[in-house]
């Protein structure tokens, strides 16, 4: 007998397919709000077998709170080719999928954060027009997506129901010191050059109203401001030495608002791609930011990324974990590769979303 996990996951999805007498080869063209109720039940049903990690459903926010979602939303490239991006960088090939942009939305309509950030933008336009056409009617009237450096043009981004006061990155901004002369035991391709944000933070001041209502953009004296640093560190085994650059990096900008803002809660969050016990995440914890997650037990139920790692992380200051209901934090899961698959050998298929899943915790307005 065939144990191949992906002969067996192909075998299942066809018996899947057959009992709900709906085609996988099919797939009808988005409509409002973001999919076909065929295609939304379809994707429900594989999403059922095929969630390695997370939470299976995400509660309702809590009244007298707002959500803050950080998603990892993998390669949001629309059809438009840049000229710009050339050679192994070239964006031609990389359009999301359609089943893809619906499995996102799907999770970002279960979860329905207030406020949402991304990493894997390729541009404004691109996450306007998912927005326009996947997400239309949750309220995202506030959006911010800026260059942050990075030679695919990945950025990061937020979508937000409250106003966006201020935003701000520091795009090819230098840590300090140079790359060394080895990857691993290979030549380190950038040997010698300054270590720089591969991929600029973003930080965005967000005025939240003290009753929660989105629908009025003023501000008044019971109004607060929330200051998020949006981050997708350096990927890659041997690049522990560039993320901890980017972290001391990026502490550094926090204090500057803290010195501005001695009370401002201040939430990073984002793709570290590193788990909370390495060198690069301990810069934050050791300067007093809470990982929202410290008290949980390592459950399947807060991995974020479909490798069983928890790499996305929220961390909040003092001032902006006492507003946090951590208690209640989730990871939505969404649909994984089977166990032994990896991208290499099965690039994406109907029902998947992305790499990453949404992570969510509610704030106190």
């Amino acid at each position: 007998m065939n144990t191949n996990p992906l002969h067996l996951w192909t075998l299942t999805t066809l018996a899947i397919a057959c009992l709900t007498q709906v085609s996988i080869a099919s797939e009808p063209a988005a409509t409002e709000p973001y999919a076909d109720q065929a295609v939304i039940e379809k994707y429900e049903e594989t999403r059922g077998f095929m969630q390695k990690f997370g939470s299976k459903t995400a509660p309702k926010t809590q009244e007298g709170s707002f959500r803050l979602t950080i998603y990892n939303i993998e390669n949001l490239f629309d059809a438009h080719d840049d000229p710009t991006l050339t050679g192994r960088d070239d964006d031609a090939d990389d359009t999301k999928p359609e089943h893809e942009l619906i499995a996102t939305a799907m999770a970002i309509h279960a979860v329905n954060a207030d406020i949402i950030c991304f990493q894997e933008v390729e541009s404004e336009q691109a996450l306007l027009q998912y927005r326009d056409t996947y997400l239309a009617g949750m309220g995202y009237d506030h959006v911010v997506s800026i260059d942050a450096g990075n030679s695919r043009g990945i950025e990061n981004s937020v979508l937000s129901r409250y106003p966006i006061t201020n935003f701000k990155n520091w795009p090819n901004k230098p840590l300090g010191g140079v790359h060394p002369e080895k990857y691993g035991k290979s030549k380190n391709w950038y040997a010698g050059e300054p270590i720089a944000f591969r991929r600029s933070p973003l930080m965005v001041d967000i005025e939240i109203p003290a009753s929660g209502d989105t629908t009025d953009d003023t501000t008044d004296d019971t109004s607060w401001t929330l200051t998020l640093f949006v981050l997708h560190h350096k990927s890659g085994r041997f690049n522990s030495y560039w993320r901890e650059a980017e972290a001391k990096g990026t502490l550094k900008l926090v204090n500057q608002v803290l010195k501005d803002h001695p009370d401002r809660p201040i939430v990073i969050l984002g793709d570290f791609n590193a788990e909370p016990d390495a060198d690069s995440v301990q810069t934050y914890i050791n300067a007093g930011f809470v990982d929202i997650f410290a008290d949980h037990a390592d459950t399947t139920e807060i991995m974020t990324h479909e490798s069983g790692r928890r790499i996305d992380l929220i961390l909040g200051n003092k001032p902006a974990i006492e507003r946090m209901n951590t208690d209640a934090a989730f990871v939505y899961g969404t649909t994984a590769r089977p166990e032994g698959t990896t991208w290499r050998d099965l690039k994406t298929f109907e029902g998947y979303a992305a790499d990453h899943y949404p992570v969510s915790v509610d704030m106190s307005n």
